[in-house]
């Protein structure tokens, strides 16, 4: 009989040239949500902030591109297609239920737990693919899409990088998954404000951004923003990923590692010669 716990599986691992390609879509992404607070006041990103949401929905293609590298890279096998498959739709099907609803927004807790289980290079993929699937499902297509599916692949990737896939267990996972989940939930919500913030033009003076102000005073404005618009749906979307994760998190765990284990990613397939 066997002791311990066995190594995870992993239907995605990154290679060199996936990682390679998230790095430069990951910076690239740093750069598009960042500039507000990187352009002196003179630049012509600033003077041409109407049009960057149009510029930056650009980052789809790369997102794309990302995905497929990742999946040719690592020789992903039907086991693991029909897999991504079921919990990228399933994740974006729960998506609408809280939508409009304070954050209610069930899915982020089946991110958590899936990145988790199935590694970051799957966990990114899913949560790119589940937000595409999501908007094409809600109709919410438009240049905040990309943001979107780069946040999301982020945030599942993120629980597939946490400590301990192959030690933690029980009562100590849960609580490392939820903290990880409510945090993030907040992350995600400040990714997205920063995709919109800098386009709501002079809707509101105080709060909104101001390409003549120095980067230290948008950042001000953008905090402004934060606490007026979304805390109140982030902390609705960080406690619904809290509690979802402590209720059904045992069950949904040992599911995936059930589903994982006898998928059998990392096995070589083989044939056996015919017997006459």
């Amino acid at each position: 009989m066997t002791t311990g716990v066995q190594r995870q599986a992993r239907a995605v691992r990154l290679g060199p040239r996936s990682t390679a390609a998230l790095v430069l879509v990951s910076a690239v992404g740093v750069a598009a949500l960042g500039w507000p607070f990187l352009a002196p006041p003179a630049s012509q990103v600033s003077a041409h902030a109407q049009d960057a949401p149009w510029l930056f929905a650009g980052l789809l293609v790369l997102l794309v591109a990302v995905v497929a590298a990742t999946i040719s890279e690592s020789g992903l096998g039907p086991k693991a297609v029909a897999m991504l498959g079921v919990l990228a739709a399933t994740g974006a099907a729960l998506r609408p239920i809280g939508a409009g609803t304070a954050g209610l927004e069930p899915m982020f807790f089946l991110m958590v737990l899936s990145g988790r289980v199935l590694g970051p290079g799957f966990g990114f993929v899913l949560g790119s693919v589940t937000m595409f699937a999501s908007a094409l499902l809600t109709g919410g297509v438009g240049p905040w899409m990309p943001f979107q599916m780069l946040a999301m692949g982020w945030f599942t990737m993120g629980a597939g990088l946490l400590p301990g896939p192959d030690r933690l267990r029980g009562r100590g996972e849960l609580g490392l998954l939820a903290a990880y989940g409510f945090l993030a939930a907040f992350a995600y919500g400040t990714v997205m404000n920063l995709a919109g913030w800098p386009f709501m033009g002079t809707l509101a003076s105080n709060i909104a951004f101001d390409p003549e102000a120095s980067p230290p005073a948008n950042l001000a404005r953008f905090l402004l923003y934060c606490l007026a618009t979304s805390l109140g749906w982030d902390l609705g979307r960080a406690l619904v990923t809290l509690v979802l994760t402590f209720l059904l998190g045992p069950p949904i765990l040992r599911a995936l590692r059930r589903a994982t284990r006898r998928a059998a990613f990392e096995t070589a397939v083989t044939f056996d010669a015919p017997t006459s």
